[in-house]
């Protein structure tokens, strides 16, 4: 008989999780390309104020993840540690994303307050819900291949739910606000988060955990931490998660900036994330295929050296070469894809790693780390956008000068680039090949056995 653990997961079940990362994108998609021009061209705040408020917001943000994970591998209920997070939290988290996409009717410094302590409340109920559920994938199977698998599934919900947001969100403001865009991003963010709260409940009702911490285990939160410093293949995945992050958000970022003072046609907003998003779940579909031949570590490597390229390259495509420009965003969609699947499947093996190597197992520890620095990163690319927007004299809605669009230009091209070939330097000191990962998951499960 196939151990419970390892035996294939269903279909459904496989469907049943991916399909939850649609409803996450729902929210950080939304996050990650419009937040910030929506706070500088219709909250009425400026680039700098914006862009400290969403770094110190994250930086907030990113200290609560190991508390939260660490509450979730201490939750007890007969659904779980994981699951019940998707029960719990999605109407605080609907509730909390409608009041940052509100705009007040208060002076500069109201405003700024309004949005610190909304855009934290959403983040933290992001987080709240959105680690368990990373963690999830963790337990559901203790294959490898699986984790792959799922993971792969995952992330193509995930990068169509990007390219619906993307292509959508922009013309649901301008229909549900009837030409009042402050009316229109309330509403769009209601539907968005009606949308996301049904996937989830759905994720809660048909998946399983069957991977649970050694009977016997007793530590505590600093313990998990120490645990996950001495835990070589995850601080590896630590910092490349942090550097693949800000690669990503420069340019996601920078698009609509880019189209709006560059290009001279925002419009094309509404095809060139979707471009990317789609690209990037054909990408993701292709990993498990991938991962049964090439090693997880070579694959990152090679997948963050084609972005390096495709990046630097856009430099040099002149304003009126729409094609070229949605030509070079295919390519890196069709690079970064894999990278998200092939991160996550790594970190359940970096839980399994710690499990082999210490007898202790942190899933969710394990997990909200790595959204730490995957916030660090967000962080630091938002703020280095707004600075330097600052710096070369950004004026919002205004024809802008040479040397922000300058910067603009840079900061779609060899300045994410620059981050993509740290990527690879940070991937060659991971040290968990697919020979190493089959003699960890024997021997834990001749311990079990025992």
């Amino acid at each position: 008989m196939i151990p419970t653990q390892t035996a294939p997961l269903t279909w459904r079940e496989k469907f049943s999780y991916g399909v939850a990362d649609m409803g996450f994108n729902f929210y950080w998609t939304n996050i990650a390309t419009f937040l910030l021009i929506f706070y500088t061209d219709v909250f009425g705040i400026s680039a700098a104020a914006a862009a400290s408020m969403m770094f110190s917001v994250k930086i907030i943000n990113a200290f609560t993840d190991p508390m939260i994970g660490a509450a979730a591998d201490r939750t007890t209920t007969r659904f779980g540690k994981f699951r019940p997070y998707l029960l719990w939290v999605p109407i605080p988290l609907g509730c909390a994303a409608i009041l940052t996409y509100t705009t007040p009717d208060l002076s500069h410094d109201g405003k700024l307050v309004w949005a610190y302590g909304t855009y934290l409340l959403m983040m933290v109920c992001y987080t709240c819900i959105n680690i368990p559920y990373n963690a999830l994938s963790g337990v559901l199977s203790a294959d490898p291949q699986e984790r792959s698998t799922v993971n792969g599934l995952r992330f193509i919900f995930a990068f169509a739910g990007g390219t619906l947001v993307t292509a959508a969100t922009p013309a649901m403001v301008g229909w549900l606000g009837n030409g009042n865009d402050k009316l229109g991003w309330q509403l769009t963010m209601l539907v968005w988060s009606i949308f996301a709260s049904l996937l989830f409940v759905l994720t809660f009702f048909n998946t399983r955990e069957r991977i649970a911490p050694p009977p016997s285990q007793k530590s505590n939160v600093m313990q998990d931490i120490r645990d996950l410093s001495q835990n070589r293949p995850w601080v590896v995945l630590f910092f490349l998660a942090l550097i693949i992050m800000i690669t990503i958000t420069l340019r996601t970022t920078s698009a609509a900036y880019y189209f709006k003072y560059v290009v001279g046609r925002p419009e094309l907003m509404q095809g060139f994330v979707p471009a990317y998003m789609i690209s990037a779940a054909i990408g993701a579909s292709l990993t498990p295929l991938m991962t049964r031949y090439v090693d997880k570590k070579k694959l990152m490597i090679i997948l963050m050296s084609i972005t390096a390229v495709l990046s630097s390259a856009f430099f040099f495509v002149p304003s009126d070469q729409v094609t070229l420009m949605f030509a070079l965003q295919i390519g890196m969609g069709l690079a970064l894809g894999p990278k998200s699947p092939l991160a996550f499947s790594m970190y359940a093996d970096t839980a399994d790693y710690n499990e082999w190597r210490t007898g202790r197992r942190a899933t969710a520890m394990t997990f909200a780390a790595a959204t730490f620095s995957q916030k660090l990163g967000t962080a630091i690319a938002v703020a280095v956008i707004g600075w330097l927007f600052t710096v070369l004299g950004y004026v919002a809605n205004s024809a802008q000068n040479s040397g922000s669009q300058a910067g603009i230009v840079w900061l779609m091209s060899f300045i994410p680039a620059a981050f993509a070939v740290l990527a690879v330097a940070v991937m060659f000191f991971y040290n968990l090949d697919n020979r190493k990962l089959v003699q960890i998951q024997a021997d834990l499960q001749a311990r079990k056995i025992q």
